[in-house]
């Protein structure tokens, strides 16, 4: 055997022992692979992804050797059928998709026992196309790569049946998706179908899987999860728009689900506790808003930390309201609504005007809660830090 061919076959053999596979793998080509918060991300995952064509035998092989066969998850929106699969999976520091003796590449599991660190996006709703949210978000994906799962608070885009804006949201972070686990929160924008009508959150409620909630109707629209020192509840601010039962049923659930012995109590709630006065409409009074009325008695009886919210595209932090950390997280997008609104008379800071986008984190162990904001070249804009005794 000559040099050059012992080279060869030593490069094939190092190949095959890290594949574990041989050398004959088939590469399996999916899209927008994703991981999506279960309720504790320090055990478990859902992985979710899309194909061109129908699957044989999907599932998701973990570095440890175990398989979770991925069940189909299809559905049809907007007239396309978007071909799509779900797994639940446990345990492993690495994951893959695999069909038979195809695989993708290996994607790491971020597995935190105590840490609590989060990217929030705002609205990243756009009018055209999605490069201004993927321009924000990837700078933020690249400046915290210890995150282990992000946050989008609602309108996540402008029209929730149109699917060539959800096919560019999920194609603008294609290569964070895999990496980093996702909490979806539902905006009033999600509900719009293309003539500009409510309707049910079809694309929504199907492209992501949070941990199920216990109620069959109002599945996905609103649930809990828990990551280090946090415990995290999502909730659906849109009761105008699909019907006001699920005030109640969430109140009901919310006082349960915070009966937890973990240090902070976290909410994200799309539409905002505070009503604003406008520019030109003098008979639009400062107030709060009928989430505000509904919720913010229960934030305060249930000793919720922070509540994150979102709608307005305006980036203000009011402090502690009653014991709890109110922030309006601002604006990912590129729809802007310079000069609407007149500063509110329990905001602390509010980002400078004309406002631009932003994005926060979230950090959190048993004594300290830090939440930070963000101008897209990674500026500090605000910071808030809590304390536990």
């Amino acid at each position: 055997m000559n040099r050059r061919t012992f080279i060869k076959v030593a490069a094939a053999s190092a190949l095959a022992l890290m594949t574990g596979c041989g050398v004959d793998n088939k590469r399996l080509d999916v899209r927008h692979l994703r991981q999506i918060v279960t309720k504790d991300i320090s055990r478990s995952r859902c992985i979710m992804w899309q194909t061109d064509e129908p699957l044989t035998n999907p599932a998701v092989e973990l570095d440890n050797g175990k398989i979770f066969p991925a069940q189909d998850s299809t559905f049809t929106d907007d007239g396309k059928q978007i071909i799509q699969y779900t797994a639940q999976i446990a345990g492993g520091d690495k994951f893959r998709v695999v069909d038979g003796e195809a695989m993708t590449d290996w994607h790491e599991l971020k597995t935190p026992s105590d840490k609590c660190k989060a990217i929030i996006f705002p609205d990243s709703q756009c009018g055209g196309d999605y490069d201004t949210w993927g321009a924000v978000a990837r700078g933020a994906f690249e400046r915290n790569p210890d995150a282990n799962f992000f946050v989008n608070v609602g309108d996540l885009v402008d029209n929730g049946e149109d699917s060539a804006q959800w096919e560019d949201w999920l194609a603008q972070i294609e290569s964070y998706l895999p990496q980093v686990a996702f909490a979806p929160v539902m905006g009033n924008h999600e509900t719009y179908s293309r003539a500009w009508k409510v309707r049910q959150p079809v694309a929504y409620l199907n492209y992501f899987a949070p941990p199920d909630n216990g109620f069959e109707r109002y599945s996905r629209r609103f649930y809990s999860f828990e990551v280090g020192a946090a415990h995290v509840a999502v909730l659906d601010s849109q009761w105008d728009e699909l019907g006001k039962e699920i005030i109640n049923v969430q109140k009901d659930w919310l006082r349960e689900d915070m009966q937890t012995d973990k240090p902070w109590k976290v909410v994200f709630i799309h539409k905002d506790v505070l009503q604003y006065r406008i520019n030109g409409r003098p008979e639009r009074l400062e107030g709060l808003s009928e989430v505000g009325e509904l919720f913010m008695p229960e934030f305060e009886s249930l000793g919720v930390d922070v509540v994150f919210t979102a709608h307005l595209h305006t980036y203000r932090n009011r402090g502690q309201i009653n014991g709890t950390l109110y922030i309006l997280t601002g604006l990912s997008g590129n729809v802007r609504y310079d000069g609407l609104w007149i500063d509110h008379a329990l905001d602390k800071f509010v980002a400078p005007q004309p406002e631009t986008d932003n994005y926060l984190t979230l950090e959190a162990d048993d004594k300290t809660l830090s939440v930070k904001c963000f101008l897209p070249n990674g500026e500090l804009l605000d910071e808030t830090t809590l304390n536990k005794a």
